[in-house]
């Protein structure tokens, strides 16, 4: 009998148990550790924020999910990996021993690294769903008294579209309010161009994205070090090319949202052979740690080299349809391994992105997701909110039902002529 433990039960956590637990033998015991019971679609924060969704509509208990699929379920939540001796440590002090560990934590938020960044000091996040919550009740706040916004991402973040698509969903909610003409806002990136995404652009993210802010009356300000927020005052250094000052900003803000620096998980941050300096899981093509081969790691959790030289640190993204292709090839990889043969499958890490405006958006496909690229293409339109809502219910059906796909899935890709976009490519064992 073979024990596998999956920690996370986020969107890479929970698709790989369920597409885990249909490659395993009946007498192999599949295990997920999470902190609470309960699932989120973080995708829809940003509606949450702006009370276009309550927070009952996105979430899922997945303990009677789990067990109807024949799934342990551990809420304690992991303190700490002790991978030489092949057990997770929980946070109620008890011990949980593995054959094969998949880690699919997501990040720690680091708002700690910047004065005043995060719910608990000055700004607000949409990174969980609490913070969303909380955000709610700030953007009811500017409802009442309208003033400044800044939205954005400081320094080290690695996921820039949901911070756009707040900016563009925020102006959206106050249009409606008959608030926005009393809201100048103003967008803070680390970026070194609008629409870079940490990906060095895909299509022409850089020319749709400042059109969009153009038409929506942002302004913005790349290459931004946000150094603190203070008073409703946020100090941000504009840098050149080069790394050198430009320009300080004092922005003074009513409501400001700046997605936070990611970094691993205290439950594997500075183990060595594990993690980078960032916390972050090292992994091999095959979605393995070199240094304990019998550990995997999927999604945000993963360690990916920047793409391109920047003046500020830009992390690249981990996006859905990415990580589900790291879930493929880690099952399969698993799979393998069990059957006394070598891993041999590679994630495509093809990447697709709904970001939705409000009332319309931009879609992008890179594939992969890092350059170069087979695809590169990137479109605008309302269609993109109209998916976005069609994903969004159909990805939580998904999730109640305990499917890792469908073949309605397969059908919409195949005829938007992404079929490959999860699909996984084997090569000969080593």
């Amino acid at each position: 009998m073979a024990k596998i433990v999956v920690m996370g039960a986020g969107l890479g956590g929970i698709v790989m148990a369920y597409e885990m637990k249909a490659k395993l033998n009946r007498e192999d015991e599949l295990t997920v550790v999470h902190l609470g019971g309960t699932y989120s679609f973080v995708p829809s924060n940003p509606w949450v924020a702006v009370g276009w969704r309550q927070p009952s509509e996105i979430t899922v208990e997945v303990g009677p999910v789990l067990a109807r699929k024949g799934i342990g379920f551990r809420p304690e939540g992991a303190r700490r990996v002790h991978p030489q001796e092949n057990r997770v440590e929980l946070n109620d002090g008890t011990f949980l021993d593995y054959d094969y560990l998949i880690i699919a934590t997501g990040p720690d938020l680091a708002f700690d690294e910047i004065e005043g960044m995060g719910p608990e000091a000055g700004t607000q996040s949409i990174c969980q769903i609490e913070h969303a919550v909380q955000a709610k009740a700030a953007f009811d706040e500017l409802v009442k008294k309208p003033g400044p916004v800044v939205v954005g991402a400081v320094q080290g973040a690695s996921c820039f579209g949901p911070a756009y698509e707040f900016a563009f969903v925020l102006d959206t909610a106050l249009r409606r309010a008959k608030k926005r003409d009393q809201v100048p806002m103003t967008f803070v990136t680390p970026e070194p161009y609008i629409g870079h995404l940490g990906l060095d652009g895909v299509g022409d993210t850089k020319g749709l994205l400042e059109s969009a802010l153009r038409e929506h009356h942002i302004k913005w300000i790349t290459n931004a070090r946000t150094v603190k927020a203070e008073g409703g005052t946020m100090v941000v250094e504009e840098l050149h090319d080069d790394g050198t000052l430009k320009a300080t900003h004092e922005l003074p803000f009513t409501f400001s949202m700046m997605l936070p620096a990611f970094r691993g998980v205290p439950a594997v941050h500075g183990i060595e052979g594990l993690t980078n300096p960032r916390g972050f899981i090292t992994i091999d093509r095959h979605q393995r740690n070199e240094t304990y081969p019998n550990v995997f790691a999927i999604g945000v959790c993963v360690a990916i080299p920047p793409v391109g030289k920047t003046a500020l640190p830009v992390g690249v993204p981990k996006t859905g349809f990415m990580i589900e292709s790291m879930v493929t090839a880690t099952a399969e990889n698993i799979s393998a391994l069990l059957k006394g043969q070598e891993p041999h499958a590679v994630a495509s890490w093809n990447a697709v992105c709904l970001a939705d405006f409000g009332d319309d958006g931009i879609a992008f496909i890179a594939q992969p997701q890092i350059p170069p690229r087979n695809v590169n293409w990137s479109s605008q339109g309302r269609w993109v909110h109209a998916a976005k809502i069609g994903f969004e219910r159909y990805f939580l059906r998904k999730i109640r039902q305990g499917q890792s796909a469908s073949f309605l899935e397969n059908v919409v890709l195949d005829a938007l002529g992404i079929k490959k976009l999860k699909e996984i490519h084997m090569e000969a064992a080593e």
